[in-house]
């Protein structure tokens, strides 16, 4: 069983919307670890009494840090798998095992061949064989986990759409190991791994909810915002079919296990008041104001002592009521995040803005991890504090190369081969180096690595669009910075893990500029997972920096990137956009051309990047006019990170 130290001291009460089981940790990190040990103690348990132990096992990004933890547990702390006998849930279908989006290869580089477990314990879907022998294949890898007695613990993971395994929506709850298409949206989500969502396959092999559902303990891990929807309809909704992962409900000995963000929606976590009476600090206030405006659709200075009494709020009445005085304050502290001067405004009373005077002008150090992050997240402030005067550094933190489709690379080496031509320049080597180039991408397989050459080609297109970027918004190349982070520099989707050599060069750049503020992604929904690893460095290099002179006056703000915004319960600084200032925001991503009308990982939103950001910006701008407050065109929201 899970031991969360966090949910020991919750109350069962909290929990009584939830079907099954929910640990929540503050960190995807320490809860992967949590179940690593569960793990570990039933192997040793199994191998104190001589028996096997049977895992069932997922691929993916989830559960990368239990797989580390187990193969640590084996190195340092002698943890052996000679007893284990494993069985994989799902595999791409067709996909050679050695293709790098192979779950078989996953296993194996993540797991397999870093502990001592024996070859013939591992069984992995096959994702290579003919058509024709499927059937006989899965109905002896069902027969292989009978043999063994059953799956001791099942690890999962989940989809967007509530997916287990691979088993879509309307998966019969007593399905088995078979051959399954996979829906569009699956594929599309899939489509970063495989260089673009034409090279995803249609189908995957998986074992069945029913084979899954007999494991005698389950374990469900999610981390990130983008799972907390799924996550509230799993655990608190009535199982059904169309949610393949609400079955777990009617599991005797299944947990799920997800970190704050993943949690959001549950009810204890998002509206505790209708379960609870609540302590009511200044940030519960707000969130539930506002969520009672949202549910009334009424803005916050028309709410009455009914309204709160009406939907479960009567304690937030007889503690700080009445309405009147509660919605006064929360107006006021709503208006006071609205700010033209993201930089602070000079010679003006600062005391209810969020950004300070002075120094004015301020050194402002802007973090991007992906070369058109700026733009699309906060290009409306960056224009902004760039036209207020302070000096505003740009930092693009990963190359970007990745997303680069390979006929746009051979364009701009087509450009470099004309201009030879007309100069008169060097044309024979720019020839040669064009031929170079197509014959390596005709030769490429989909979804493999490119050549080094090719991967700094595609580097070279998307930092020339930031510098074209940052150029229409007045911003000059010398403060331009490109840290090409070593994390990121493989060629592949995977990257490595983050190094004290990528902390230091971010580290080195702020000490050389020493900034009054920092703007960062905060951004942990990513799919790809770069935004988080690279907000991750910047708040190691600041907690090393931590005592230096000019961090005690430098304040960091982050905003998020083309997925979604800061809830309005959380901003901190709004920032306003005029018609003008929002068609500046759209000529600035559009210089990314790029990842111009058909980005190579758009994730499962059809929108453009420019769509995205308009569509979230407007939305923003319309619900603080439903809460109240002026009418603005755009608005851009960012959190202030305490260190």
């Amino acid at each position: 069983m899970i031991t969360n130290v966090q949910e020991q001291g919750t109350p069962e009460f909290y929990k009584r919307f939830e079907k099954i089981p929910v640990n929540i940790f503050s960190d995807a990190s320490d809860a992967s670890r949590l179940v690593a040990k569960e793990i570990a103690l039933i192997i040793r348990e199994k191998q104190a009494q001589g028996e096997p132990c049977v895992l069932g096992l997922p691929a993916g990004s989830t559960p990368i840090e239990v797989y580390n933890e187990l193969v640590r547990l084996h190195r340092e702390e002698g943890l052996s798998f000679q007893n284990v006998i494993t069985f994989n849930t799902d595999e791409f279908y067709p996909i050679h095992p050695n293709a790098l989006q192979s779950h078989y290869r996953y296993m194996h580089e993540y797991l397999f061949d870093l502990v001592d477990i024996k070859p013939e314990n591992i069984h992995l879907l096959e994702g290579s064989l003919p058509k024709d022998q499927i059937p006989e294949f899965c109905r002896k890898y069902e027969e292989a986990i009978s043999s063994y007695g059953g799956v001791d613990f099942g690890l999962l993971g989940v989809d967007g759409a509530g997916q287990i395994g691979a088993n879509e929506p309307g998966s019969s709850i007593n399905s088995t190991t078979r051959l399954i298409s996979l829906d569009y949206s699956t594929r599309v989500g899939s489509a970063s791994e495989f260089y673009g969502e034409s090279n995803v396959p249609f189908y995957s092999l998986t074992v069945g909810i029913g084979t899954i559902m007999k494991a005698r303990r389950l374990v469900l891990m999610a981390w990130g915002e983008s799972k907390a929807k799924i996550i509230r309809k799993l655990v608190e909704d009535n199982a059904t079919e169309m949610v393949p992962a609400s079955c777990l409900q009617k599991h005797p000995n299944a947990d799920i296990v997800v970190d704050d963000a993943a949690s959001a929606e549950l009810t204890r976590i998002k509206t505790p008041w209708l379960i609870v009476d609540c302590e009511w600090d200044d940030k519960l206030i707000r969130r539930g104001v506002f969520w009672l405006c949202n549910k009334l659709n009424k803005p916050i200075l028309k709410l009455t002592d009914r309204d709160y009494n009406d939907n479960g709020m009567n304690d937030l009445i007889t503690e700080k009521g009445p309405a009147s005085a509660i919605n006064i304050k929360v107006f006021n502290d709503l208006q006071h995040t609205i700010t033209g001067w993201p930089g602070g405004k000079p010679n003006a009373d600062d005391s209810t803005r969020p950004e300070r005077a002075k120094p004015f002008p301020k050194r402002v150090v802007v973090f991007s991890p992906h070369p058109d992050d700026d733009v699309i997240s906060m290009g409306g402030t960056l224009a902004r504090l760039s036209q207020h005067g302070h000096e505003v550094h740009v930092v693009y933190q990963v190359s970007g190369n990745i997303a680069v489709f390979d006929d746009d690379a051979l364009r701009f080496l087509d450009f470099v081969r004309g201009y030879s031509r007309i100069y008169n320049t060097i044309i024979e080597k720019s020839d040669e180096i064009y031929q170079q180039a197509k014959k390596a991408m005709d030769e490429k397989k989909p979804g493999e690595i490119d050549p080094y050459e090719i991967q700094q080609v595609k580097g070279a297109v998307r930092r020339g669009e930031a510098l074209a970027a940052c150029r229409f918004i007045n911003i000059p190349e010398e403060r331009t910075h490109f840290l090409d982070m070593p994390f990121y520099e493989t060629g592949a989707v995977k990257k490595k893990p983050i190094g004290t050599e990528d902390v230091k060069i971010i580290k080195d750049l702020l000490q050389k500029i020493e900034p009054h503020q920092i703007y960062a992604a905060g951004d942990l929904s990513d799919p790809h997972g770069t935004h988080r690893v690279c907000f991750q460095a910047i708040i190691a290099a600041l907690k090393e920096l931590k005592d230096e002179s000019w961090i005690k006056d430098c304040r960091v703000w982050m905003y998020r990137g083309a997925w979604q915004e800061w809830d309005v319960a959380d901003a901190e600084m709004a920032v306003p956009l005029s018609p003008e200032e929002a068609m500046i925001k759209r000529a600035a991503i559009f210089k990314h051309q790029s990842q111009k009308d058909r980005p190579l990982f758009p994730g499962t939103d059809p929108r453009e990047f420019w769509q995205r950001a308009e569509d979230r910006n407007k939305a923003t701008a319309a619900m603080y006019d439903k809460l109240g407050m002026a009418e603005y065109q755009a608005m851009e929201l960012f959190v202030q990170y305490k260190f």
